[in-house]
């Protein structure tokens, strides 16, 4: 589910719901059950096919950072500062070496497109004997991966970068919170010491490339668990999203702009792409700025500007939610020969594939495949040209069909949570003010409720609400201004 896109100081609501039925939007998505067993079969007996080629790489100690309790490990980290900067060690799970081409599961797969996450569980891309087990880089155990080489120099800038098949093995399974309570007490694990400095350097390099960071708050339905014999309560919260979850984002998004150079310069790959901004879009943001008194200095980009605000202010949270009319027409783009007509990610700033979450999702399978094929210098599998024309359809209509179920969710839960409180009063922060045809947005902060108001609040501004509808068939609240 959603994660604030920034610090975290805005307090989780602590009101709770029982008796919420999260079933219905699987059903209404239509969203697949149990795996064919065909399907089921190949991930309880897979086997590694490139078994006898790996390199032993088993000395490095790997480690982890995920959620508490995520069991699909995709990614482990090693990194280590050299003479000259760095050295980052990366090891992705190898789906592609225990995915039969053209069997039922590489099928199934391809129908699915990506795992989708609910409050009260996954739709899994793979089946869990696969995603959770034999294929996940779990700690103390050696696993099949692509293995990520890349150099750096002192200001954190990619000097050069392989990938190979190696066998790994993780020696520690960290998650954000206690990664970043380590930093903050100089007790980080020896394999991510670096860490912080590395991702501070990459986050300075983003903002010098033009990178678009959003830093809006997210939503997110938990489970608070109850007795042994109660099913638990659901509440929406803001998780707050700490340093570390951004120094290790750096890690992924440098894979990934290193696999889309080396797409480009072979001639033969699968890019995710977005168009710049819109000057109508940026003027916009400009004019917005202005209205909530934030200073816009000359010369300074979007991204040097958003980077540099407070995102707990009100009046962040308000250009935050103008800010994403920046990053319209994300895309897939493949190619074979031919290179696309927009080759790079303009909220990235540079080229950019996804390679770094192949348990998770379908792209990421045959795009690691074909940078492996670079980096050794042999032709890309005829299976994984044959399957490019098909994989952009099938990841943007996944992507969209995972935004709808997300928010499906966190809808279901704030009409739950607000029914039967129609005409209660809410201090609340206006997100946006109503522009044309589109009604002002408020955020609830005593309920961790973002929604539609009736009324002319000001951008930034800290009013009263009161809730005037709750639509439980819709899943839609609305409040109106002035209370």
């Amino acid at each position: 589910m959603r994660r604030i896109e920034g610090g975290g100081r805005v307090p989780a609501s602590r009101i709770t719901v029982q008796g919420i039925d999260f079933g219905t939007i699987r059903a209404e998505f239509s969203l697949p059950d149990a795996f064919g067993r065909a399907a089921q079969s190949e991930a309880d007996n897979a086997r590694d096919r490139h078994a006898d080629g790996r390199v032993d790489a088993t000395h490095i100690e790997f480690v982890t950072i995920d959620p508490p309790g995520s069991m699909d490990l995709d990614q482990a980290v090693h990194l280590e500062k050299s003479a000259d900067g760095f050295v980052v060690h990366y090891a992705i799970a190898d789906v592609a070496a225990v995915v039969i081409p053209g069997g039922a599961l590489d099928v199934e797969t391809r129908k699915r497109g990506q795992t989708f996450y609910l409050p009260d569980g996954s739709v899994p891309l793979h089946p869990r004997a696969l995603s959770e087990g034999s294929a996940s880089l779990l700690p103390d155990v050696v696993r099949p991966a692509a293995l990520w080489r890349i150099e750096l120099d002192v200001n954190a800038e990619p000097t050069s970068w392989t990938v190979t098949r190696a066998l790994v093995k993780s020696v520690a399974r960290l998650d954000y919170s206690t990664v970043q309570a380590d930093a903050d007490a100089g007790t980080l694990h020896p394999s991510i010491a670096a860490l912080p400095e590395f991702g501070r350097l990459r986050g300075d390099s983003a903002v010098a490339r033009g990178a678009i960071e959003l830093k809006l708050p997210e939503q997110s339905v938990v489970r608070e668990e109850s007795g042994p014999d109660e099913t638990g309560r659901w509440r929406i919260v803001l998780e707050p999203r700490t340093e570390a979850d951004d120094w290790n984002a750096e890690v992924s998004l440098l894979t990934g702009m290193c696999a889309g150079r080396m797409m480009i310069d072979a001639g033969v790959g699968l890019l995710r792409t977005l168009p710049p901004a819109e000057q109508s879009a940026v003027d916009t943001l400009r004019r917005t700025a202005v209205a909530l008194g934030i200073t816009w200095p000359p010369g300074k980009s979007v991204g040097q500007v958003l980077a540099g605000l407070d995102a707990q202010e009100p009046s962040t949270m308000a250009l935050m939610s103008v800010a994403p009319s920046l990053l319209r027409g994300a895309d897939y783009a493949a190619f074979d020969g031919q290179l696309p007509d927009l080759t790079v990610h303009a909220g990235i700033g540079a080229p950019y594939a996804h390679v770094t979450a192949p348990l998770r999702r379908l792209s990421d399978r045959f795009s690691t495949e074909i940078c492996l094929a670079i980096s050794a210098g042999t032709p890309v599998p005829d299976w994984v040209r044959a399957a490019l024309p098909e994989l952009p359809p099938i990841m943007s209509g996944s992507d969209s069909v995972a935004n709808k179920v997300d928010r499906a969710c966190i809808d279901l839960t704030e009409v739950t949570l607000l029914e039967g409180r129609v005409g209660e009063v809410f201090d609340a922060v206006v997100m946006r003010s109503k522009d044309g045809k589109r009604a002002a947005e408020v955020f609830i902060p005593s309920v961790t409720v973002i929604a539609k108001c009736v009324g002319t609040p000001d951008d930034g501004e800290r009013v009263k609400v009161r809730l005037t509808a709750v639509d439980t068939t819709k899943r839609t609240v609305e409040f109106t201004f002035p209370a």
